[in-house]
């Protein structure tokens, strides 16, 4: 009887994963190893949360600990537990302006609780129209319902029918954000989320000026700023949350991934003190009626601390923007190739290498080829679309940049002589 896996994978096409697939069994720094022992170059930090590498005994020991006190216990109403209390003063202590922290369990809880948060403050302070959502084309908020809605690949959002009402934007425009929010009237829209550089919709750096322009135009019709930092946080972009290096303010960060490197599952949102301030006023201020059960569980916040103790003691968080020119460096060449569109990146540890659709009879068998390769070279690449993209922990050096880059390029090659065949047959 051939294998027959009974789980039911995010993202997977089961009918030809349900009969193999690649069990990771343990992880060293920058890699990874497989049951059979095959080691491989985790160049997506699994997704894009690995930032302080695997195997970090730190975290285990500083989890294990914390579960001989208490694994967790509900932060609803007026209980805490002191790790969650300690993270909450350490994260708004990072954070670009002066706020409060709600906890989830993940970063689509996150997208969730902002969005909650925007339309329900805007009700407390007499504006309760103000309920849309504009985000951006290819942008990506993770599979919750409201992160549905506000996504921007196409192909996440078919076939679910009607979903929250919300309103989309060209990525690259600071234009169409002010001229959308003029058409849907400024006193209905209660938020604009921004990633500071799109991660799982293709690695897509922002133009020149473009952060600080939307914030600008968000300040004007006085549209709430949410910045999703799922992806860009905690080092990726060289800084705490990604967003401090376009020197702009939001009014939110949602946050996860890298905040405990994936050790366990902690997301959040930072959020203003003008935002929290209705609901933090006085004894008799309204409820935010919104949590998840896991919100401020104490081990996962315990891996938090441990994981900020990390990356701040062995200097991670600016390796981000200390490695993006490496990177590039090791990626650029790759587009000289035949196959390929172009090479995106330059702004943190993120880069990808778009696949050229015209040279490709099909560019979900020519993505994949490219991942199976890599993988046959040793290293662990993401697909994405049209393309295929990379996100190493932090801890990787210049050489395991290259070790990704020369995998990708063998993809590559075989795909440019596939082509070349057809071309001569």
């Amino acid at each position: 009887m051939s294998y027959d896996s009974k789980l039911w994978h995010p993202f997977a096409q089961m009918g030809a994963v349900r009969h193999g697939e690649l069990v990771i069994e343990r992880g060293e720094g920058v890699f990874v190893f497989d049951e059979d022992g095959n080691r491989y170059l985790d160049a997506t930090a699994s997704l894009w949360y690995a930032n302080i590498g695997h195997g970090r005994r730190e975290i285990a020991e500083a989890v294990a600990a914390q579960m001989q006190k208490i694994e967790a216990y509900s932060a609803f109403g007026d209980f805490a537990t002191r790790p969650g209390l300690d993270l909450a003063e350490r994260l708004t202590d990072l954070a670009p302006m002066p706020s409060r922290l709600f906890l989830t369990s993940g970063g689509g809880d996150s997208v969730d609780t902002a969005t909650k948060l925007a339309r329900r403050y805007w009700f407390e302070v007499g504006q309760p129209d103000r309920t849309l959502v504009v985000s951006r084309t290819a942008g990506y908020h993770g599979t919750h319902g409201y992160g549905t809605a506000l996504g921007g690949i196409e192909a996440n959002r078919v076939g679910f029918g009607p979903q929250v009402e919300s309103a989309q934007v060209a990525w690259d425009s600071v234009d169409a954000l002010r001229d959308r929010i003029g058409e849907l009237g400024a006193d209905r829209v209660a938020a604009f989320f921004v990633e500071p550089v799109i991660g799982a919709g293709g690695v897509y750096p922002p133009p020149d000026g473009y952060i600080q322009g939307v914030a600008e135009v968000c300040r004007e019709a006085g549209v709430l700023l949410v910045v999703d930092s799922v992806i860009c946080g905690f080092g990726r972009l060289g800084t705490w949350y990604g967003i401090e290096r376009f020197d702009v303010v939001p009014d939110m960060i949602t946050f996860a991934k890298g905040v405990t490197s994936g050790y366990l599952p902690l997301g959040g949102v930072i959020v203003s003190d003008e935002i929290a301030e209705p609901f933090f006023r006085a004894p008799d201020s309204p409820m935010f009626r919104h949590g998840a059960t896991y919100a401020g569980h104490a081990a996962c916040c315990a891996a938090a601390m441990a994981n900020l103790d990390i990356l701040e003691k062995e200097g991670l968080v600016a390796r981000g923007r200390e490695l993006e020119g490496a990177l590039m460096d090791a990626f650029e060449p790759l587009a000289s190739s035949p196959v390929v569109s172009e090479v995106r990146g330059g702004t943190g540890l993120l880069a990808a290498v778009g696949i050229d659709a015209a040279a490709v009879p099909d560019m979900g068998t020519a993505v994949a080829q490219v991942v199976k390769q890599a993988r046959a070279e040793g290293v662990l690449v993401r697909g994405l679309g049209a393309g295929v993209a990379v996100s190493p922990p932090l801890t990787a050096e210049p050489e395991h940049l290259q070790m990704a880059a020369d995998a990708i390029g063998a993809g590559l090659a075989v795909l440019a002589e596939q082509r070349s065949n057809v071309a001569s047959s």
